[in-house]
């Protein structure tokens, strides 16, 4: 496997900013970031999204069903993979009904997610009936007084244990140094808000030393001028030549 990053957000303007960096290979979203975003949880809100996020570069788009109970759900799911049927991932919570809906999908090849995870049995549950992928929200497992990091890493134990190719898609991180001790660990799929997203570049001595190089350029007399050499302005001699 390699590393898969996705970003979890419902507000197009963050998927502008970031899909452009070429860091994400798609999004996720649920109804609680469609609420924060201030946008509608129906089918015609969601098809526009979708039409969005593919014009932006995304490779997978992760759409949560919604539903009383697992027929109501698949129904969802159908409508939702039916938007994009090749890149539209169904999300459903690992519950008795997410699973009832998500054999149902399934059967007609749509592939699914299996969120809200927080116990290391239920990766099995999601191994069992053969789930694309399967949401641990490590925050919320911090919050419950448990270490995460372990828990997680026990969950990634279970399904190598049983050679099931589900993968752990690690949603609720809170800070970069998170995603380097579980990608340190074996994990390799994540999906990170915009604002951890921001974190991974908060870096002070990488942002000082960048400034000194741009300060050093300038003292060294490369002068900006985008009618030279493409936008980079060179001494007389050329790049790295003499006078």
């Amino acid at each position: 496997m390699t590393l898969q990053l996705l970003l979890d957000s419902a507000d197009p303007l963050a998927w502008q900013e970031w899909m452009a960096t070429g860091l994400f290979q798609g999004i996720t979203t649920n109804p609680t970031l469609l609420r924060r975003a201030g946008l509608p949880c129906t089918l015609p809100s969601l098809a526009a999204l979708s039409r969005r996020a593919f014009a932006l570069g995304a490779q997978e788009l992760h759409l949560q069903a919604w539903g009383a109970d697992g027929p109501s759900l698949a129904a969802c799911g159908q409508a939702l993979a039916a938007l994009e049927p090749a890149a539209v991932l169904v999300k459903l919570p690992i519950t008795r009904a997410g699973l009832e809906a998500a054999r149902s999908l399934m059967a007609d090849g749509i592939r699914v997610t299996f969120t809200a995870c927080y116990e290391v049995h239920q990766v099995l549950l999601a191994a069992a009936v053969g789930a694309t992928y399967i949401a641990p929200y490590l925050g919320r497992i911090h919050d419950q007084g448990r270490d995460g990091l372990a828990e997680l890493a026990a969950m990634q134990r279970a399904l190598e244990g049983v050679g099931s190719p589900t993968r752990l898609l690690v949603a609720s991180l809170r800070q970069p140094a998170e995603l380097a001790a579980l990608a340190a660990g074996g994990l390799d799929c994540f999906t990170l808000s915009p604002a951890v997203a921001a974190a991974l570049f908060a870096v002070e001595a990488t942002q000082q030393a960048a400034a000194g190089f741009e300060a050093d350029a300038a003292a060294a007399g490369f002068a900006r001028d985008a009618a030279t050499a493409g936008g980079v302005g060179f001494p007389a001699g050329g790049a790295g030549g003499t006078a």
